[in-house]
């Protein structure tokens, strides 16, 4: 078989397992073929951007600010109601991830975007749409979030919805419910519903409907009684002291009209507020990465007086297009646009594939290299003054949010690329700032440090449980492997003459760190996926992490070794492997811990089984090559000389059990890590977790 082939079921497997020297060249041929695909996909500027695709509200979202705002939609009219209708499930309504049934809330927003799109009741998607709204009890069991876009066009009284002073702006850091003890999206989120929220504004429907209208009447159960409770459990606010506190000032506050009323720090916490977006808005008009803020910014603004053609509006509005994806399915708008965390994974996984230094992946190096923020601001600095800035972002324009993943990314991105970076500015400028970052608990978060106040979640506004930004083990393993990385690659050079600075610290703080992974592991033996579904993407991150060092170490817990942890992790890993190789686990199991590791097999949650496994267990063992000859079998020619692996589900996560999201290139990057790893077996693998020759 040439090494440029194809791999099949037919030609590769011969009565079950196949034997590491036969797979090896289809391995070969697999890695030639995804890499060419890469090449194919590569911008003109070496960067890689793949759609992230999630649920219809952010689109429905744009629908409704465009509507806001008086922007005719009439050239994309028909594309928006296309993606809308290939979105819809079978059931009538649309889901929060492929494969879920639908959702309440993304189904009432699809619903008035189409409605406000010129589509008709009648319509049997929009009578599909009705039954299922019905059926799942109507607007009334809508979150938050949706009742303040309905509140927005009178369709929900504001009444209603939770109150947001915007004098929350001006509370001292050291008051828990500071905004800098709030998660970064959220904080970016937010900050502009403080001003929607004191303005209450309910603009015009389609034919000058408005406030007393009953253009969703349809979608209600109950049409006479639209002032529902925030908690569907009226008996859960007895449960909890933080929920009783939030939800009595939140009474407080109704009563008192939100404090509208002669309050002289009103309109001083209102400028405040419009200060902070400004500030926070990038040059190109982005804010944050992500489009609920950038949504939000604009009706904020628009509210407290800049018209559609100011400069802040209009940059924003060309921001929102950038995040536009058209295809034939239609047109829909990312929440968010992933260019950085594509890169920085593409090129981890061309250096695993054995094409590092490849002359045509130079643009991409110096791409990565011109994304470091090492502007001295960002909202991580308001809590660590003295901490060098270092950090990378996710996407194209996001100077204010570096976050822990992307940094440890693009760290193990340039060195797999070029060990002689290991030592470079850019790489040391990282690895200081990862340290900077390490909460008090030895893990990290993703964008802030502490940022654990989890009692926020209790706030009537926090129905989505995220307004914190704790450690969580994925990230926390992804930094421990750039850490592990480093250490291995520098002394190997012999290059301690300047890790020496970094050594003693890089190797304190692991060994917190796998502390902290020790003490967070699941009795099953798999690790929380905050950022990934789920467990599988947990544990892959901590077993990569951990095969860097030494499993001899005993001192970590009085209970266990890392080397237990880690037998246990693999035994969890081998247990729940699929009859077809491949690994696979759904969205549910963040409702339903016992469904861990369940579900159809996944090329991206395949390798990341795999890429687990590697360190520890032999490359000819039945586990690894029936998930090596799964990804094998599952490859896919494309149109040009390349291959590529396709999935349907979504396996990246925004909010668990509420967000989710399906990065198109999860399933071509880490298969290629993973036959990459197999192919080519890292040499800075602990020599203590390596098998022992037989």
């Amino acid at each position: 078989m040439s090494e440029t082939e194809a791999v099949t079921t037919e030609g590769l497997r011969i009565r079950g397992q196949v034997p590491y020297d036969l797979l090896l060249p289809g391995v070969k041929g697999a890695l030639k073929l995804s890499g060419q695909h890469s090449r194919d996909e590569m911008h003109s500027d070496g960067h890689w951007c793949g759609e992230v695709k999630t649920n219809a509200t952010t689109t429905a979202e744009h629908v409704l600010l465009c509507q806001a705002l008086g922007i005719q939609l009439d050239a994309d009219r028909e594309a928006f109601i296309s993606w809308f209708r290939s979105t819809q499930g079978t059931d009538g309504g649309w889901s929060i991830a492929p494969g879920q049934g639908g959702n309440i809330s993304v189904t009432v927003e699809a619903y008035l975007a189409l409605k406000i799109l010129g589509v008709s009741e009648d319509d049997a998607a929009m009578r599909s749409a009705r039954d299922f709204a019905i059926s799942a009890g109507g607007v009334a069991r809508v979150r938050i979030f949706t009742r303040i876009y309905l509140a927005m066009f009178g369709l929900f009284p504001w009444a209603a919805v939770p109150e947001l002073p915007p004098e929350l702006i001006l509370l001292p850091s050291r008051v828990p419910v500071n905004m800098y003890h709030w998660s970064a999206w959220a904080r970016a989120t937010v900050v502009p519903h403080l001003i929607i929220s004191h303005h209450r504004p309910i603009y015009a429907l389609p034919g000058g409907k408005s406030a007393s209208s009953n253009y969703l009447d349809e979608l209600w159960c109950d049409p006479g009684n639209k002032m529902v409770p925030y908690n569907h459990d009226p008996t859960a606010w007895r449960s909890d002291p933080f929920t009783i506190f939030f939800t009595l000032a939140d009474s407080i506050l109704h009563s008192l009209n939100g404090l509208r009323s002669l309050n002289p720090l009103r309109r001083f916490a209102l400028r405040k507020c419009v200060d902070w977006i400004l500030e926070h808005q990038e040059d190109t008009g982005d804010i944050g990465d992500i489009m609920p803020a950038l949504h939000g910014a604009m009706l904020a603004l628009s509210l407290e007086g800049y018209p559609v053609n100011s400069d802040p509006i209009r940059r924003g509005l060309e921001a929102i297009e950038r995040f536009a994806y058209h295809d034939k399915q239609g047109k829909r708008i990312q929440t968010t646009v992933s260019a950085f965390w594509d890169t920085s994974l593409m090129l981890i996984a061309l250096g695993d594939a054995g094409m590092a230094s490849s002359s045509w992946l130079t643009r991409s190096l110096g791409w990565i290299q011109q994304h470091q923020r090492l502007g001295n601001y960002g909202d991580w600095k308001v809590n660590n003054l003295a901490l060098k800035a270092g950090g990378f972002g996710f996407g194209y324009f996001n100077t204010w949010y570096p976050d822990a993943d992307d940094t440890a990314s693009a760290v193990l991105a340039m060195i797999r690329q070029d060990e002689r970076l290991v030592c470079s500015a850019s790489v040391l400028d990282a690895l200081n700032w990862l340290l900077g970052m390490q909460n008090t608990d030895g893990g990290w978060g993703a964008f802030d440090r502490d940022n654990n106040n989890l009692f926020l979640n209790k706030i009537p506004f926090s129905d989505m449980e995220a307004l914190c930004d704790p450690s969580t083990p994925d990230v926390t393993g992804h930094v421990l492997e750039a850490f592990g990385v480093f250490l291995a690659v520098s002394a190997r050079q012999q290059s301690q003459k300047k890790a020496n600075v970094f050594t003693d610290r890089i190797v304190s703080a692991s060994q917190r760190a796998i502390c902290y992974l020790s003490a967070t592991q699941e009795p099953s033996g798999a690790w929380y996926g905050r950022w990934g579904c789920n467990y599988i993407y947990g544990t892959s991150a901590v077993l990569c992490a951990l095969a860097y060092f030494d499993s001899k170490n005993d001192t970590l817990t009085s209970a266990r070794s890392v080397k237990d942890a880690v037998n246990q992790a693999i035994l969890w890993l081998e247990t729940v492997q699929n009859q077809d190789g491949g690994w696979g686990e759904t969205v549910d199991s963040y409702k339903d811990p016992s469904r861990a590791g369940s579900g159809p097999s996944t090329a991206s949650q395949t390798a990341w089984g795999i890429m687990a496994l590697l360190p520890y267990l032999p490359p000819s063992s039945g586990v690894i090559q029936r998930g090596v000859e799964y990804l094998l079998r599952t490859q896919t020619k494309t149109a040009s000389q390349g291959a590529t692996w396709h999935e349907k589900a979504y396996t990246g996560t925004g909010f668990p059990k509420y967000f989710y999201m399906g990065y198109s290139f999860y399933s071509h990057y880490f298969p290629m890590m993973a036959l990459g790893r197999y192919a080519y077996p890292c040499p800075e693998w602990h020599e203590d977790w390596r098998p022992k020759k037989e």
